[in-house]
């Protein structure tokens, strides 16, 4: 995992704890899990089950019995892991014994194939994959036939390994990364919310949202923009658990998938280069000290190249689309907010005057989006102090950078000139979690790196998030890049 800045340096910038796992390895020492035993459970599950646990020993991940895993009331401790092989009645679901709603993923194993057909369109999909779990209560569910195992996810990923028990590597590199970030929305405790304080209207604000609405009109026809699995139309065992799924869903109407955003623009100062000489640190310590106190300003080590800059953060805006809203129809006035990060403080603005069916909900991808927009500004310092005649700090002064996110991925021969590509080496994590911002974020400088190796103008980076989806993040506008995805 790169160490171009220290996880010290990203709780501060962006909240997220220096005790986040971004490495399958660090991921492996922090789970725990447990075996929910079920009755009449089948050979081809009993199996199954049995290679999981074994897969899990030999990763070094803490597996732990029932009993140990509950507290005397018989919830489950926070932060265990509960796996569910089988089929289980109403009152013996996992979700029964959860102290909250995000103290524990709850792991659903089937003994059938997955919810799919060959002839599903993505959001047929995830329409199905979504509905099974809010039937089954479950995070996360596998579906496992005589041919193969499948892992289906909330955010409408599907990956299928081959034979019907689980090799400890397949384990490592897909499923762990699923069990430790969990898909949480934004709390509101997280947020400082100002209702009303955003205007899309306002005559400076006219060429963003045109830019909006042609982006959307774009990609309407693109299937794997994914509209809206409505929350009402799922099927529930019973009223307690649809009140849970609206609970868990911060009371959202339902899942959309994707976002549009623009960044306003921002002039980032020249970064400042460290030379070894001129301090007392160690590499080692650069790697992880949070930030370096310089003539009274704040900096953020960054290392590009084996040589360390220091950075100057600053406040970031971005204008993007809300949680829920059809992104493919848009309604400017009423699906746009405005959310501002200032180390590690979040802003939500939204707009006033919406009907009392519309509440503005901030996006899940929230701190991600914020992430790349501060790591916009990053770029933008450390490119005037070593590339001064490159242009992508001029224009995210003048006119800011677009970001779009799908679930999909572009072909390479569509990809910008100037757009470097990151990310398709990571873990799969949902784009909702901390490790995505943290890898949003590294991974731009990997993508600057690139540019520099190849002397290559920078102008963006294409962030690949596996089993996910893609970000495209630059110095082309939202209709620009709408038009190279769209029409190739």
């Amino acid at each position: 995992m790169s160490n171009s800045i220290s996880l010290a340096s990203l709780g501060h910038l962006l909240g997220i704890s220096p005790a986040t796992p971004l490495a399958t390895a660090d991921m492996c020492a922090k789970l725990t899990v447990t075996f929910v035993p079920v009755k009449n459970n089948t050979p081809r599950l009993q199996c199954f089950t049995a290679s999981l646990l074994n897969a899990c020993k030999v990763l070094g991940i803490r597996v732990v019995d029932e009993r140990t895993a509950c507290r005397p009331d018989g919830k489950f401790k926070p932060g265990i892991v509960v796996i569910a092989p089988g089929n289980f009645s109403d009152e013996a679901l996992a979700i029964n014994r959860v102290s909250t709603l995000y103290n524990n993923i709850i792991v659903g194993i089937h003994d059938e194939p997955p919810p799919l057909t060959e002839t599903s369109s993505p959001q047929e999909k995830l329409d199905r994959i979504v509905g099974k779990l809010a039937w089954d209560m479950v995070h996360l569910s596998i579906y496992v036939t005589e041919e193969s195992w499948t892992i289906c996810t909330m955010n409408g990923g599907v990956v299928r390994f081959e034979g019907s028990c689980p090799l400890p590597s397949d384990v490592l590199k897909t499923l762990v990364p699923k069990l430790t970030a969990q898909v949480v929305p934004p709390k509101s405790s997280d947020l400082d919310h100002k209702p009303g304080a955003f205007t899309a209207g306002l005559t400076e604000m006219q060429e963003i949202v045109n830019d909006f609405v042609a982006c959307s009109r774009l990609w309407s026809s693109n299937h794997h923009l994914l509209t809206h699995t409505s929350r009402e139309a799922l099927k529930y065992r019973n009223p307690l658990y649809r009140k849970i799924v609206a609970r868990y869903l911060d009371q959202r109407s339902g899942m959309s998938y994707g976002f549009f955003a623009r960044q306003l623009p921002v002039s980032a100062p020249p970064a400042l280069r460290l030379k070894t000489s001129e301090h007392s640190l160690s590499t080692e310590e650069l790697k992880k000290v949070p930030l370096l106190l310089l003539e009274n300003k704040h900096y953020a080590p960054v290392k590009v190249l084996n040589e360390w800059y220091l950075v100057e953060p600053l406040p970031v805006t971005v204008i993007t689309t809300r949680s829920g809203c059809k992104k493919t129809s848009l309604n400017p006035e009423a699906d746009l907010v405005a959310i501002c990060l200032d180390h590690a403080n979040i802003t939500l603005m939204t707009p006033g005057g919406l009907p009392e069916t519309t509440v503005p909900k901030p996006s899940f991808d929230t701190l991600t989006i914020l992430s790349h927009a501060l790591g916009n500004t990053f770029i933008s310092s450390i490119l005037q102090a070593i590339r001064p005649s490159w242009k992508f700090p001029e224009i995210l002064a003048c006119k800011g950078a677009s970001m779009t996110h799908w679930h999909g991925y572009p072909e390479e021969s569509i990809v910008p000139e100037g757009y470097f590509s990151h990310g398709s080496d990571k873990p799969p994590v949902s784009c909702s979690t901390p490790q995505s911002a943290a890898y949003s974020l590294l991974g731009k400088i990997e993508a600057l790196e690139q540019a520099l190796q190849v002397n290559r103008e920078y102008k963006g980076d294409i962030h690949i998030e596996p089993n996910h989806g893609t970000n495209i993040v630059g110095s082309y506008s939202l209709a620009e890049t709408a038009e190279i995805i769209n029409n190739p």
